[in-house]
């Protein structure tokens, strides 16, 4: 189910009765989700992701815009109506039912054509909680079940009346690390094999860029960028972008272009041909630097943390604004951590340029 967001705008009076102006949570939305794929939807705390798909589900109403789930107009349609399965951050599973009263309990309201005899509900049950590998719980109750478990049953009952999309909220972040790598995968299987048009809201760029076919970043209720994760990370629009995208996070510098060059601080670190001489704000991902004695860049060495297979190189610099730098290199390097300082080159297509007052990325063609 293809779903089309027209405008969508959504405003919340300012609890602050000083500031007459309304909170806009979402603004001008346009986007389109294709058919069958897995969006997620990122951002930090307050950027709206949640209001969107609240939009979506039918549980808020927008001040303006509309909604299509494929042709049809949905904008007006109460959520009980629009055929959206929800996956909540709490679960919000009944405490008092088993996991089959729980998966079976949404078949249980269905009224007129749809109604479902006794066997056909049971039936149902049984291949969502299969799907999910759920099945051998079923007369377990919630406080029984792990939090893995608990979010599996959440999402069985979710799919089990085959939902025109499926929508999930922070589905993640009550569990724990390793539970999180197991359950995002269980979610991008469990997609996959059923093609229903998911959304998936998260501050976690690593969940959303692990499971995502399209990811969504979001800031202050304005899209900032759409695209597969690979290549939002790989070619960012703006600042923001770039920083909220990547782990570690991409290194920031001031610096300034002159004369056909890149400089951070007396250091021309890159050609970058005819860009105005102008102040800059300069990005360079862990993994754009070059160890190399002969290097363009020099930095004060503070510590090398050996990750195994790389070893994380953190050094300062007076042009950052974070107390650290952090540069990713191959573990066959070896560093003298006596030394006081060390020098990388800086790989192009992991070093961007921003226009100081707008953070708008500014391209180069490096020589």
């Amino acid at each position: 189910m293809k779903v089309v967001l027209q405008n969508l705008t959504k405003r919340f009076p300012n609890v602050n009765k000083r500031i007459r102006e309304d909170v806009i949570a979402v603004n001008d939305f346009c986007f389109e989700i294709p058919d069958g794929k897995l969006v997620g939807l990122l951002g930090p705390s307050g950027c709206g992701k949640s209001t969107a798909l609240n939009l979506l589900c039918g549980l808020l109403k927008p001040t303006s815009g509309k909604i299509f789930f494929g042709d049809e107009d949905v904008t007006d349609i109460p959520a009980e109506r629009r055929g959206v399965g929800m996956v909540f951050q709490n679960y919000a599973l009944y405490p008092h039912l088993t996991v089959r009263q729980n998966i079976l309990f949404p078949l249980q309201n269905l009224k007129g054509a749809a109604k479902l005899t006794k066997a056909q509900m049971e039936e149902k049950a049984l291949e969502a909680a299969r799907l999910v590998q759920i099945d051998e719980l079923m007369e377990r109750k919630p406080k029984e079940l792990s939090g893995g478990q608990q979010q599996r049953v959440a999402i069985a009952r979710a799919l089990v009346k085959l939902p025109r999309i499926l929508l999930l909220d922070e589905p993640l972040s009550n569990l724990d690390a390793r539970l999180r790598l197991q359950t995002r995968e269980e979610i991008q299987r469990i997609q996959r094999k059923t093609g229903i048009t998911t959304v998936f809201v998260t501050h976690d760029q690593e969940e959303a860029m692990s499971i995502s076919d399209l990811i969504v970043v979001m800031n202050s209720g304005i899209i900032q960028q759409v695209g597969k994760p690979q290549e939002v990370y790989d070619d960012p629009v703006n600042l923001f972008v770039a920083k909220f995208l990547g782990a570690p996070p991409i290194n920031v510098f001031s610096g300034k272009s002159e004369g056909g060059k890149l400089y951070i601080g007396d250091d021309a670190v890159l050609d970058i041909g005819n860009v105005p001489d102008q102040e800059l704000d300069i990005g360079i991902r862990p993994e754009g630097f070059v160890l190399d004695q002969n290097g363009s860049f020099n930095c004060n060495l503070r510590n090398i943390e050996v990750m195994g297979r790389d070893i994380t190189v953190v050094c300062s610099h007076a042009c950052a604004p974070d107390f650290a730098i952090r540069a990713i290199i191959s573990s066959e390097n070896s560093i003298d951590l006596a030394a006081a300082k060390v020098r990388f080159s800086l790989k192009a297509n992991k070093t961007f340029i921003f226009n100081k007052k707008t953070g708008e990325r500014i391209r180069f063609d490096a020589e």
